[in-house]
């Protein structure tokens, strides 16, 4: 067995008091809830080493293929949908029926297409998606954490006005395990995934002559120290992210999100300044309901969320790559609010993130997940063109 060797210089202050940080969490947890929410706060920061050691973001891996046509970052995503389709479909189809589980569906209409097609926009001005804005302000990015506060302020917005999109047409949600039944949906899924995945490389090999690997950012250190140290390759991304998020299924009953909790942070913090946030249509029945009178540590989703930033600021630290920044130029600044707001307003309109309603939607074969992609990624295509006009590159 090979001994643990790597040439990076961990920032060990950092990895000790973040070390120091998720115990004490975890043991707070324990005392107050169950053992069920430390499990899904150790979860969360196990997604956030990966995602911060595998660099897996959404936002990048489409802008690249969007303007090179490099699909490296498209093909992770896609091998994550073909693992969890996998992973989740015999179990939402109920080949455990003693299982109690559900998976993210969520009715397909006007909500969905506007709002993922704003999410797609603030994606490539904000910098990020919901993954990828917490993982890289755990990484220490200060314009992500400008990003962060107005992804909150517009997902709280998004909450006030959701009843009347929700008004607007709809054909209700669709599910196509329950229409074709789990092995049929499943078989015909991993088909399209996998025919998508042949076009991007086409694409990619049309455009630049060569196709780049899922393995590039192998290194020649053993595998125990990639672990660790970092980076991994994105395929290790891919895995270790379906593994979590399947984890999560059964551990908490549903799938992996993100973005209802700033909402609910925001929800919090405006209730905090006297604003009367349980007249609201969305804030008065319901989980949001039971949400807003708990404790945001008894909300799943919050719970994970800390644990992603806590465990991306302790991958950063190992990797000694934990820097924050020390200036922010003007356009890096605008582009944060904006992109921030058309986030968390997308996000609450779509049902969902890049995670809670692209990923856990596809995952769990639901018609909205996929009209999600079209729609987030036509908004993507004109967020890159804005960014251009910003000169954020």
């Amino acid at each position: 067995m090979s001994s643990i060797t790597s040439n990076v210089k961990p920032d060990t202050t950092v990895t000790i008091l973040t070390s120091i940080a998720i115990i004490i969490v975890a043991v707070l947890l324990q005392n107050a809830f169950a053992s069920k929410q430390v499990l899904l706060f150790l979860i969360g920061a196990g997604l956030g080493i990966s995602l911060y050691h595998a660099s897996f973001g959404f936002t990048g891996g489409w802008r690249n293929f969007i303007r090179e046509r490099r699909s490296a970052g498209i093909r992770a995503q896609l091998l994550l949908f073909a693992i969890c389709t996998v992973l989740f479909f015999p179990i939402l189809g109920e080949i455990f029926p003693q299982l109690s589980v559900q998976g993210a569906n969520a009715p397909v209409g006007v909500s969905i297409m506007i709002g993922s097609f704003l999410f797609g926009i603030g994606m490539q001005l904000g910098g990020g998606c919901g993954s990828g804005t917490l993982f890289t302000v755990g990484g220490g990015h200060v314009r992500m954490l400008i990003t962060l506060c107005f992804f909150i302020v517009g997902a709280f917005i998004g909450s006030m006005h959701l009843h009347w999109w929700l008004s607007l047409p709809s054909i209700g949600s669709i599910s196509f395990i329950q229409l074709l039944g789990w092995i049929p949906a499943l078989l015909i899924q991993l088909g399209v995934l996998a025919a998508l995945y042949v076009t991007v490389i086409k694409m990619e090999a049309n455009r630049n002559k060569e196709v780049a690997d899922l393995r590039s950012n192998e290194s020649n250190d053993s595998v125990s120290a990639k672990l660790i140290f970092g980076p991994w390759p994105l395929w290790w991304g891919a895995i270790s992210l379906a593994i979590l998020s399947f984890i999560t299924l059964l551990v908490a009953g549903h799938t992996w999100s993100i973005t209802f909790a700033f909402g609910l942070w925001g929800a919090k913090i405006w209730d905090a300044l006297g604003g009367n946030v349980a007249a609201l249509p969305y804030w008065s029945s319901g989980y949001p309901s039971l949400a807003l009178e708990q404790s945001v540590l008894a909300d799943t989703t919050s719970l994970m969320n800390f644990g992603i930033i806590l465990g991306a600021v302790l991958a950063a630290a190992l990797a000694g790559k934990f820097a924050p920044e020390s200036k922010i130029k003007w356009n890096g600044l605008v582009s944060a609010v904006i992109g921030g707001l058309l986030l968390g307003y997308g996000a609450r309109l779509a049902f969902g993130c890049n995670i809670g309603a692209l990923f856990a939607g596809i995952s769990s074969g639901s018609l909205h997940g996929w009209l999600w992609l079209v729609t987030g990624f036509i908004g993507n295509i004109v967020g890159v063109r804005f960014r251009s006009l910003l000169k954020l590159d």
